[in-house]
């Protein structure tokens, strides 16, 4: 990105105002904005999201087997587009996106004057949305109880966040979990890598009361100093987590000797 990476977003109203089914925003920093949207809408809100999809969206939308899936699919991409294009001045259905070589989208070339950047995550019907100045990741899970949290760590966790994991009560291990989960998933994410980046190369903070952080990568040790990380509760039985990086500090003075 060129330029100052902490020029603030604009404010942005929402079709519908206040009473928009397209959610709310739930942490406003100058640079970064997230919003939360509720994935059940009634029949016409859904009809008018689908119309702001592409060809390509649609279609794909019509693919899922299970008609919720198809539903939650055309709100959260429409509501996606919705507030980009709300960010960009432009219709929802003109925005447009390219792909990074692990699927990430970011906005096409024709928007990357706007420095814009974006990620979405959702689960069991709740989406998060962030908006940034700078590369940015979030995820969100809903708190199922009856997931195997151990045996996930262990295949999954890193060897220090396992121990600390399991070094916990066993009460606090499913909040444990889901907080690292989501933490390392955000991390990810805004890397633009998924899952190709193994979860196990990098440790991130997990214990009740310990803020957000990462705290460790083996691939590069100074990446940490290039995240910040925030935890999120958009509703009671989720938690989320954000990934952001870090404003570039400028280059102090050089002391001229001669």
């Amino acid at each position: 990105m060129n330029g100052s990476r902490s020029v603030p977003l604009p404010e942005v109203s929402l079709p519908g105002g206040e009473s928009s089914t397209l959610g709310s925003r739930i942490m406003a920093r100058p640079d970064v904005h997230v919003w939360c949207v509720a994935l059940d809408v009634d029949a016409a809100e859904l009809q008018r999201l689908r119309t702001t999809l592409s060809r390509a969206e649609a279609a794909r939308a019509d693919r899922f087997v299970r008609q919720r899936d198809a539903e939650h699919f055309i709100t959260a991409r429409g509501a996606l587009r919705t507030l980009l294009g709300c960010y960009l001045e432009v219709p929802p259905g003109e925005v447009a996106f390219r792909y990074g070589a692990h699927g990430k989208p970011v906005l096409a070339e024709e928007f990357a004057q706007r420095e814009l950047r974006f990620n979405l995550s959702h689960s069991h019907g709740l989406a998060l949305l962030a908006l940034a100045r700078r590369e940015v990741g979030i995820d969100i899970e809903f708190l199922n109880r009856k997931v195997e949290h151990e045996q996930i760590a262990t295949r999954f966790f890193s060897a220090s966040e396992c121990a600390e994991l399991l070094a916990l009560p066993h009460a606090q291990r499913s909040d444990g979990f889901f907080r690292c989960w989501t933490r390392k998933e955000a991390y990810i994410k805004a890397l633009g890598e998924g899952l190709s980046h193994p979860l196990a190369d990098f440790d991130v903070t997990l214990a009740p009361g310990v803020p957000a952080r990462l705290v460790a990568t083996r691939r590069d040790p100074a990446e940490t100093a290039r995240w910040e990380m925030v935890d999120l509760t958009p509703r009671p039985g989720y938690v989320g987590a954000l990934a952001v990086e870090v404003e570039a500090v400028p280059p102090a003075t050089p002391l001229l000797l001669w």
